[in-house]
C-alpha cells in the first residue's frame, strides 16, 4: 500500500514539474512532456494548474520591475487558460444534479475573478493599487481552488464519473489549453468576458 502511494506521489510530482515546464516553455509543449503512459486525468491536471498559479502569486510577491510584470502577464494567461478549459469542457461535462449548484457557483467565481483580473491588467505593477487588488484576487483564486473545488467538486465529480472519462475530458482540455497558447497571449480574452457568468 505505501508502495503504491509512493508511486502515485512520485507520479504526481512528474506530471506538475512537466506541467511547471510546459508553461514555462509554452502550454504548447505539454502534450510532448507527458509520457503515453501517465495515469492522467482532468482533476488531476487542474489540480496541478492551483498549485502553478499559487508559486506564481509567490513568485509575483518576491520580484519587482520588468521580471514582476513578465510573471503577472504569465499569471493571467494561466488563469484565462484556467477559467477557459473549466468554462467550455469540465464543467459541462461534470454537470450532474449532484454538481449543479457547485458548477453555478463556479462560473460566479470566475466572473469576479476575471473582473479583478481585468482591473489589474489595465495598471502596472507598479500601481499603488496593484498589490491591495492582487491579494484580492489571490484570495479569490485561493478560496475558488481549495475550498469550493479541490474540498467539495473533484470528490463528487470522482464519484459520479469513470477514470476513462476523466482521462479523455484531460486529453480535449489539454488539446483546448495548446490552441489557446497558439494564439497568443490569452490574457487578451478576460476583458470581453466580463458582461456575464458563463453558461453551463
Amino acid at each position: 500500500m505505501a508502495q503504491r502511494r509512493e508511486a502515485k506521489t512520485g507520479k504526481q510530482e512528474g506530471f506538475v514539474r512537466s506541467m511547471a515546464s510546459a508553461i514555462m516553455g509554452g502550454i504548447g509543449r505539454m502534450a510532448g512532456a507527458l509520457e503515453p503512459d501517465d495515469d492522467l486525468n482532468a482533476i488531476d491536471l487542474l489540480k496541478a494548474q492551483h498549485r502553478y498559479v499559487e508559486r506564481l502569486f509567490a513568485t509575483i510577491e518576491e520580484t519587482n520591475g520588468a521580471r514582476r510584470d513578465a510573471v503577472f502577464r504569465e499569471l493571467a494567461d494561466m488563469l484565462a487558460v484556467h477559467a477557459t478549459i473549466e468554462e467550455k469542457i469540465f464543467y459541462p461535462s461534470v454537470k450532474t444534479p449532484a454538481t449543479e449548484d457547485l458548477l453555478r457557483e463556479s462560473v460566479e467565481e470566475h466572473l469576479a475573478m476575471k473582473r479583478m483580473l481585468a482591473d489589474l491588467m489595465e495598471m502596472g505593477v507598479d500601481d499603488d493599487e496593484f498589490d491591495a487588488k492582487l491579494q484580492v484576487l489571490q484570495e479569490q483564486v485561493t478560496h475558488h481552488a481549495k475550498q469550493e473545488e479541490e474540498r467539495k467538486l473533484f470528490p463528487l465529480v470522482r464519484t459520479d464519473q469513470n477514470p476513462d472519462f476523466l482521462a479523455a475530458l484531460a486529453g480535449e482540455m489539454i488539446a483546448l489549453m495548446v490552441t489557446l497558447q497558439e494564439r497568443g497571449s490569452p490574457r487578451d480574452a478576460v476583458p470581453s468576458e466580463l458582461s456575464a457568468s458563463a453558461p453551463i
